[in-house]
């Protein structure tokens, strides 16, 4: 598969990108604005590697990423793009605001542009898989765990940008019938 990855040279993203490359033969787009939670290193094995093209793009410059989707006509989308840091939302929430929820509903529009323009065949395979965090749910109660019926309640401005970009994406699905995933991570750890 032809698959987009946003923020894949950051820590989940460039863990993907090492798994479906060494487990597939997928042609990658990893579009990554290269910010402070980046690590380029943590996929330099395959930087001369037919299959992997890293664009240095916003999420945010809609015009880019529509530029990148029309160059490389994608199969798929995993969404990792991510402002991340809590302590950081609480000191500058307006870069949160921006990447998470107007990135991401760039994100969904040239998804959606690309998915109108597929066979119906190309359509079945597609999908938009957005990866958000389980912050998205709160402070964790007495119970100790989230499922996929916890309610929404979350308490920082990360929290809420991603809890946004979550329903944009339900959404784009119900409105539109993107077909899309949404995951959401907790805690994660490894190499890099």
């Amino acid at each position: 598969m032809k698959i987009v990855v946003t923020g894949g040279a950051g820590f989940i993203g460039s863990a993907v990108i090492r798994h479906l490359l060494a487990n597939g033969d997928h042609q990658i787009c990893n579009i990554d604005s290269l910010t402070y939670a980046s690590n380029i290193d943590a996929i330099s094995e395959f930087e001369n590697s037919e299959q992997l093209k890293t664009e240095v793009v916003d999420i945010c410059d809609l015009k880019a990423l529509k530029s990148c989707f029309e160059k490389f006509k994608p199969d798929a989308v995993m969404h990792l793009a991510a402002e991340s840091h809590v302590d950081n939302s609480i000191m500058s929430p307006g870069s949160f605001i921006n990447t998470n929820i107007i990135g991401t509903y760039n994100l969904l529009e040239v998804a959606r542009c690309r998915f109108a323009g597929l066979s119906f065949e190309s359509k079945e395979r597609f999908r938009f898989i957005h990866i958000s965090t389980d912050e998205v749910f709160g402070s964790l109660g007495e119970s100790g765990l989230f499922s996929e019926n916890s309610p929404y309640d979350p308490s920082s401005p990360y929290s809420a940008s991603k809890a946004s970009s979550d329903h944009l994406v339900r959404a784009w699905h119900r409105t539109y019938g993107l077909p899309t995933i949404i995951t959401n991570c907790s805690n994660n750890y490894g190499p890099f």
